[in-house]
């Protein structure tokens, strides 16, 4: 059982390494695609800021570790499922540069295993309903709006100085709101795999197991101290690796961005993510800068953002939540098959 319970904490942090590089681009897409940095740079400073973001607090990882299901109905394998499934969308969605949500991607996976390991009821869909599919919709809204309106203003304010003044400064003030949304990624991104991570130690102590030292398992609800180090190590050094598929997509393909454009979306992303890390809502990190992005871009005109290309962006989003669900349904299956009364 513990070489299991190894197995799925090895899973966990690749997802999250993934996790680093699958979603580097929401840091630091605008920031490399105005030319205040270069690529190489900019991941190196998001790496280390999404370290300290993802120590700061464990409110998204108790609402990953007990939220969606009770860890006594959880076994290891579903958990490994889980982490399959969305480590496989991960992959296919980097692959084809989609900015997709590692986040709904896990929660996903984590639905699928559970429904293929207990049926239906055993995933607590009220909470899905009010964490996830309510979050799904009012975080890029939210954010779509702040940035739009941030944006407006900015115009507005910055409206008699000289072009050259308001660029320079600007690609100044770029580099502030590009670290910060990278910290507010790693509050909200790397906890998740934090809350995985105690979720499988959870079902570990349930199940009735001992043996382990005190320290490794959780007290509660609370989260490990080396689950968080861990985990923020880990998102930490795959944002270092960069994505640059997806970076393309999002600092070109939906709108030619400015550093003034730059830094209202990255600002709105970080306040709206921040928020969200607060209350342990695990929302998207990817679906909020992919939204204010669009407003600042709809702020200049509604022409100026390129809708076919966010269009798909937004089917990627739909199909995130099922499709990871599937992919780790069919993991639960095989892994049931391979492992029988234990799974």
């Amino acid at each position: 059982m513990v070489s299991l319970l190894v197995c799925v904490i090895v899973v966990a942090i690749i997802f999250d390494y993934i996790n680093g590089f699958h979603d580097a681009a929401n840091a630091i897409a605008t920031v490399v695609s105005t030319g205040v940095l270069s690529i190489r740079t900019a991941v190196i400073i998001a790496g280390i800021l999404n370290f300290f973001g993802a120590v700061t607090g464990t409110a998204v990882a108790k609402t990953i570790a007990a939220g969606f299901a009770d860890p006594a109905l959880v076994s290891q394998i579903v958990v490994l499922s889980a982490l399959l499934g969305a480590c496989a969308w991960n992959l296919i969605t980097w692959w084809y540069g989609i900015p997709s949500s590692s986040s709904h991607a896990l929660i996903g996976g984590l639905a699928g295993a559970v429904v293929a390991k207990g049926g239906l009821s055993a995933f607590r869909w009220g909470a899905l309903y009010k964490k996830v599919l309510v979050p799904l919709v009012v975080s890029p809204a939210i954010g779509f709006v702040v940035a739009f309106v941030l944006m407006v203003g900015l115009i507005w304010l910055l409206r008699r100085r000289r072009p050259g003044t308001v660029h320079q400064a600007s690609r100044r003030l770029q580099l502030v709101s590009a670290c910060t949304m990278a910290f507010a990624h790693g509050s909200n991104d790397a906890q998740k795999s934090m809350g995985i991570i105690t979720l499988a130690l959870l079902s570990y102590i349930a199940a009735g197991h001992s043996g382990l030292p005190s320290w490794v398992l959780p007290t509660g609800q609370n989260v490990p101290p080396w689950v968080i180090f861990a985990c923020a190590i880990a998102i930490g050094f795959g944002t270092m690796a960069g994505g640059k598929r997806i970076i393309k997509t999002m600092g070109t393909k939906i709108i030619r961005i400015s550093p003034l454009q730059g830094f209202a979306a990255e600002t709105s992303g970080a306040l709206t993510i921040l928020v969200a890390s607060h209350f342990g809502v695990p929302v998207s990190t990817t679906h909020c800068i992919n939204a204010c992005i669009m407003g600042v871009g709809a702020s200049k005109r509604v022409s100026a953002v390129r809708w076919g290309v966010a269009g798909n962006i937004v089917i990627a989003w739909v199909l995130t939540l099922p499709l990871s669900g599937l992919l780790a349904f069919g993991c639960m299956k095989a892994l049931g098959a391979i492992f029988g009364a234990n799974a």
